[in-house]
Order: C-alpha cells, then sequence, then structure tokens
C-alpha cells in the first residue's frame, strides 16, 4: 500500500459518520440537553432518556461522576477516577450521542492540581469544551490552563447579581479582557433573562466567544423557571438566530421547572417538541 493511499483511507475513516449517531439538528440548528436534566436520575438512566427523545447532543453535568458525599470531594478533584470517567465517553458513544462538552465549575477554593485534573478529565472524556459555573476571579487561572490543553471554557452565568459571579455582560467582559481565545461564554438564556438582559441581542453581538447554550424559560425580575413558552425568556427569537445565522452553536435544554426525577424524561421531551415547532 503506498503512503497516498493509506492517507486517503486514514482521512475516510475520519470524516465517516458514527454508526447509528442520533441525528438532532433541527434545520441546522444543534439541539441537545445539559444532563443536569436528569440530576436525580442515574446517569445510565439520562442517556437512555436522551436516545429515546432523540437527542444527539450532550453536555454531561459534572453532579453525575463525582461522588455525592462532599467529605470525598477533595480528594476526588485532586485524583479522578480516569478509568472511570473513560467508560462514561464509551457510554455516549454507544448511545449515539455527541458528548459535546464537560461542565465542571472551578471555584476559589480550587487548588492548581485540582484545576489541572479538571482539564484532564476533559480530555480523558475526549471533549475539547469545558462548561463552568467559576468565580470571575478565576478566569486568569483557569485560562493558563485552558492555554495548555487546547481546551475552550465557557463560564456560567446565572442571575444571583453577586459580587464575583457571573450575572452581567460586564462580568464576562472583565473575565474575558486579556485571556486567550480559549476563554468564552456559556450563556444560560433563562437566567440571563430573569437577570433583566436580552439574550438575543448578546448571542448577535457576542456569538464568536459563545461556546454553548442552556435553553431554559424564566420569568424576569429573578422569576421562577417555567414551562416552555410559559416564561418571559425568547426561546424562539435565540434559535431563529442560530437558525437564520447559521452559528455553530448547540442549544442544550436544561430542564429545571418541575418535579426532578423520574418525571424528568417527558418533560425533556416536551421541552424538545417546543424548541421544533419554534424552528418550523
Amino acid at each position: 500500500m503506498t503512503r497516498r493511499n493509506f492517507s486517503k483511507i486514514a482521512l475516510a475513516s475520519v470524516a465517516a459518520p458514527v454508526l447509528g449517531a442520533i441525528d438532532s439538528k433541527i434545520d441546522g440548528v444543534m439541539i441537545g440537553a445539559q444532563t443536569y436534566s436528569f440530576e436525580h436520575l442515574p446517569l445510565d438512566d439520562g442517556i437512555a432518556a436522551m436516545k429515546d427523545i432523540g437527542l444527539g447532543y450532550a453536555e454531561l453535568f459534572e453532579g453525575h461522576i463525582k461522588p455525592r458525599d462532599p467529605s470525598q470531594l477533595g480528594e476526588w478533584r485532586s485524583h479522578p477516577p480516569m478509568g472511570e470517567i473513560r467508560a462514561v465517553r464509551a457510554k455516549f458513544d454507544e448511545a449515539g450521542i455527541e458528548l459535546y462538552a464537560f461542565n465542571y465549575s472551578f471555584k476559589d477554593e480550587f487548588t492548581d492540581e485540582q484545576i489541572d485534573q479538571g482539564f484532564q478529565m476533559a480530555r480523558t472524556l475526549g471533549v475539547t469544551r469545558i462548561t463552568s459555573s467559576s468565580n470571575v476571579d478565576m478566569s486568569a487561572r483557569i485560562d493558563r490552563y485552558a492555554l495548555q490543553y487546547g481546551i475552550y471554557v465557557g463560564h456560567h452565568n446565572h442571575d444571583s447579581m453577586k459580587p464575583n459571579e457571573f450575572s452581567t455582560p460586564e462580568d464576562w467582559k472583565r473575565a474575558l479582557e486579556g485571556r486567550s481565545k480559549y476563554a468564552c461564554i456559556n450563556l444560560d438564556i433563562g437566567h440571563f433573562t430573569a437577570a433583566g438582559f436580552d439574550p438575543v441581542s448578546f448571542l448577535e453581538e457576542h456569538h464568536a466567544k459563545i461556546l454553548t447554550l442552556h435553553i431554559k424559560d424564566r420569568k424576569r425580575n429573578h422569576g421562577p423557571n417555567m414551562p416552555f413558552g410559559q416564561g418571559d425568556t425568547n426561546i424562539k427569537g435565540v434559535l431563529e438566530v442560530l437558525k437564520t445565522k447559521r452559528y455553530p452553536i448547540p442549544a442544550m435544554i436544561e430542564y429545571e421547572y418541575g418535579p426532578r426525577g423520574k418525571e424528568s424524561p417527558a418533560e425533556v421531551k416536551k421541552c424538545f417538541d417546543y424548541c421544533k415547532a419554534a424552528l418550523a
């Protein structure tokens, strides 16, 4: 076999689609789910639910792999079980779901070793994106490792409006200023609306730095989570921007408005159906 023929075969194998991969791209818009939507279910059940619903993109919630006993967290963060974490990736692959990002929240109390291990977990999972509910003043420390590993980090927002937490456009501006290209945004459109901001205009202005979107519906003025279409969040407008502008940003459903447990799969399906209707 010549080197040229070998290269052609190798390239063809890389380009070939994964057998049985779930296609949840609606008119060009990638619709997936944050596995936090299934927080109170075992990860295996959450993956099975995503497969049944037909969601082909996932953002892995750290709570699905970290110990629930707080006393064990320090050791786990410093020495994560990489064999178990590698097996998690295999579960998504087997289900035909693309593991798009790993949600891991770096906080002020993390040691440098623990930050490094977070990036190593992402690498073991085979992802090049981390979403993180980090502290604003952590951005410089996080960016050093993002640059080292070549992994993008999307800083996640809430509506808390607390100092040193991401809530406002200014928080992202301060955190990303002077950082590498790997410092990005994970925009939660529900929290952003509850905090009094417009996710549609922000998406249009900052799309180049937005890694992923969290799709939920909330009332303004720090109001509650609501079933899709019953809150004040312009979900349809956000999805329309993704559709018309062809921004390659996945819209990850994050179910939070109702009972959490065995009811979650049916509710996530309703959320997906809403997104499909909004894009019709």
